[in-house]
């Protein structure tokens, strides 16, 4: 009677070093992600309001671009993970080369996109005349990066899913560094203005991708794993990326649908919605730091056919989500004025985000379940039923975010649909998650 404790004791401790070792790291990762924005936004905004706007348009279509791809890490950590778990190595390497080698195929057809319809794609977002050319220059440009940002997308999930969240860090640190550094030199001392922020990008973005490649391929050399393109293997990433693609484009679409609703409530509203997502997204940087231990820990356990040990470490990582979106929303309780003063002086944009993140606060556990499941779920290669249940998330929400500008409510109301959303999900992952269905061992689903 005293062993079964003791031992779901020792299983919880190891659980919680694991998910620290990993979560830790992927958070300071992808909190230096957003931090590429902000540099150049603080570099190019000294040149002017116009350059600033279109860097604003190009920037905002870079990142959707990128952000559609994000399978990329996704999925490659939950392949990879499994067959660690099972033991085999190089094939873990082996099925990370078909995700790196995927990304290099898709970053050179989406610069064959982009090249030719930047400014189709620049006027189709709304820049003014004034920022359009400017908006066309950095497109251009930075498209050049698109595979290496790829590829550290595929890189990042091989490592991942090798239990390595602290090399990613350490690169996304340096890329950081060397991008403020090319930057400064090249907009100013070399005096090629927006051009030069974005070549600044493009070389740290190429540099970051190389590192990650060096890495990769002294893993495949230590395992003899080959590093030669396999068209079966890249067909297998793509296939087992597709799902995570319409899971990614449905949240895509129902944070669209809400700024667009946000807009048609006036200027203050759309303001205060803005100020509200970009503190929604940071938060949901912790969150997603517990979701990729998740994947990675899941894919693990799963591989080496442990099914007991991947449900108890879900049902470990389920309160960790939980507490820490517990924490997150006291602490956005706390802090709503000083968090608001940050961003603006308006009182009647404060007046209107005031209860709005008062909703925010309250959803925030139910936030940390649904990041942590949705981890989970990943790591185990459910991306089938990640697809349909986004599908089933999108059309809860959008009649009724749709609904909020008639029946009246303002920002308030708009955003208890969004943490209605968030409920959906929770429900829809919650019950995958106690039907067992995504136990699947194996080094293959």
């Amino acid at each position: 009677m005293t062993q079964a404790p003791a031992r779901r004791t020792v299983t919880r401790r190891r659980h919680d070093r694991e998910i620290v070792a990993l979560a830790v790291p992927a958070f300071g990762a992808l909190v230096a992600e957003p931090l590429f924005v902000m540099t150049d936004s603080a570099i190019v905004g000294h040149l002017g309001t116009a350059q600033l706007a279109g860097l604003g348009v190009a920037s905002a279509l870079l990142m959707t671009a990128v952000s559609v791809f994000v399978f990329l890490a996704y999925a490659t950590t939950a392949a990879v993970a499994r067959r660690v778990g099972a033991g085999d190595l190089q094939a873990a390497i082996r099925q990370g080369m078909d995700g790196i080698w995927l990304a290099l195929l898709l970053g050179g057809a989406m610069i064959a996109v982009v090249l030719p319809t930047a400014p189709a794609l620049v006027d189709l977002f709304g820049a003014s005349q004034t920022a359009a050319p400017y908006a066309t220059t950095y497109l251009r440009i930075s498209s050049l990066g698109i595979p290496a940002m790829l590829v550290v997308l595929a890189a990042t999930g091989v490592l991942r899913g090798l239990q390595d969240t602290r090399t990613p860090l350490y690169v996304a640190v340096a890329g950081f560094i060397a991008n403020a550094v090319l930057n400064a030199g090249l907009v100013y001392g070399a005096g090629l203005g927006i051009a030069g922020s974005a070549w600044g990008t493009v070389i740290a973005q190429c540099g970051m991708a190389a590192v990650y490649l060096a890495v990769v391929v002294r893993g495949a050399r230590k395992h003899n794993a080959s590093l030669r393109p396999d068209a079966a293997g890249i067909r297998a990433s793509a296939q087992a990326g597709v799902p995570l693609l319409v899971r990614t484009l449905s949240l895509r679409a129902i944070l669209l649908i809400a700024t667009a609703v946000a807009a048609r409530l006036g200027d203050t509203d759309i303001a205060a919605h803005q100020i509200i997502l970009s503190l929604w997204s940071l938060l949901a940087f912790a969150l997603d730091a517990i979701a990729i231990a998740g994947q990675a820990i899941i894919g693990r356990c799963l591989g080496a056919e442990d099914a007991a040990g991947a449900r108890e470490a879900c049902r470990r990582m389920v309160q960790w989500g939980t507490a820490v979106g517990f924490c997150l929303g006291l602490l956005v309780l706390l802090s709503r004025p000083l968090f608001l003063s940050l961003f603006t002086s308006d009182v009647a944009v404060k007046d209107t985000a005031l209860p709005a993140l008062l909703v925010v606060a309250l959803s925030q556990p139910v936030c940390g379940i649904v990041f942590v499941l949705d981890g989970v779920l990943m790591g185990a290669g459910d991306g089938p039923y990640l697809a349909g249940a986004m599908l089933v998330t999108l059309a809860v929400f959008t009649p009724v975010a749709l609904l909020v500008p008639t029946l009246g409510g303002g920002l308030t109301m708009l955003w208890a649909a969004m943490a209605l959303m968030m409920t959906v999900r929770m429900l829809t992952l919650w019950l995958r998650s106690r039907s067992g269905r995504w136990v699947v061992t194996g080094a293959t689903r």
